[in-house]
C-alpha cells in the first residue's frame, strides 16, 4: 500500500517546482526586509529627534549671538555718538562738557549715512551747527571771561598771599628764597586757571 500512496502524489514539474522556492524566498526576504525596517525605525526617529534637538538649540545659539552682536552695536555706536558730540563741545569752548552733553544728546541722532544730525522743532540741522547755535545761545557753559584790561587791577584772591611776580625781577643768580615764592606763585596762577577761576 505504501507504494500506491507514494505513487498518487502527483508529480511537479521542475519548472513548477522552482516557481515555489522563488516565492518561498521571496516572502523570506520580504519578511526580513519588514523585520529589519521595525527594528531600525525607531533608531532612525530618535535620530532624528536628536538632529532636531540639537538644529534648535543652534538655531536659539545663533539668535543669541545676533541679539548680543545687535546691543554690542548699538553700544559701540552711542559711544561713539557720545564721544563725538563731547569733542565738538569741547572744540566750541565748553567748560562744563558733561553738563552740556546730557543737556543736547537727546536732540542729537545718526542718520543712515553715518551723520550725526540734531532734531530740533525748527527741522534737521547739522552736529556742529547745532552745537555752535547752542553755545550761542547759552554762554554759561563758557569759561568766565577775565575782567580787566589795562588799567585794571585785579582783585587779591585769598590765600594768594601779596607778592605778585614781576617777570623783570627774575633772572638767573636769583636766591633760593624768591625762586620757590616764584615757583609758588606760578603754581598758584596755573591751578587758577586749570579750575576757570
Amino acid at each position: 500500500m505504501e507504494q500506491k500512496s507514494q505513487d498518487q502524489t502527483p508529480e511537479v514539474s521542475p519548472q513548477t517546482q522552482g516557481e515555489d522556492w522563488k516565492n518561498v524566498v521571496r516572502s523570506v526576504i520580504q519578511e526580513y526586509v519588514t523585520v529589519e525596517r521595525r527594528q531600525t525605525e525607531p533608531a532612525y526617529k530618535n535620530e532624528l529627534v536628536e538632529e532636531r534637538r540639537r538644529r534648535e538649540s543652534l538655531e536659539r545659539r545663533v539668535n543669541e549671538l545676533v541679539e548680543e552682536n545687535k546691543r554690542s552695536r548699538q553700544a559701540a555706536e552711542e559711544t561713539d555718538r557720545g564721544s563725538q558730540i563731547r569733542a565738538e563741545l569741547q572744540r566750541l569752548g565748553v567748560a562744563k562738557v558733561d553738563l552740556a552733553f546730557k543737556i543736547v544728546k537727546d536732540e542729537i541722532v545718526r542718520t543712515a549715512e553715518g551723520a550725526l544730525i540734531a532734531k530740533t522743532a525748527e527741522g534737521e540741522r547739522g552736529l556742529r551747527e547745532h552745537l555752535t547755535s547752542f553755545v550761542q545761545e547759552n554762554p554759561e557753559f563758557l569759561p568766565a571771561r577775565i575782567a580787566g584790561g589795562s588799567g585794571a587791577l585785579s582783585p587779591q584772591r585769598a590765600g594768594g598771599g601779596s607778592y605778585g611776580v614781576e617777570l623783570e625781577r627774575i633772572h638767573p643768580g636769583m636766591s633760593a628764597d624768591e625762586l620757590q615764592r616764584v615757583r609758588e606763585q606760578i603754581s598758584q596762577v596755573a591751578a587758577q586757571s586749570l579750575r576757570g577761576e
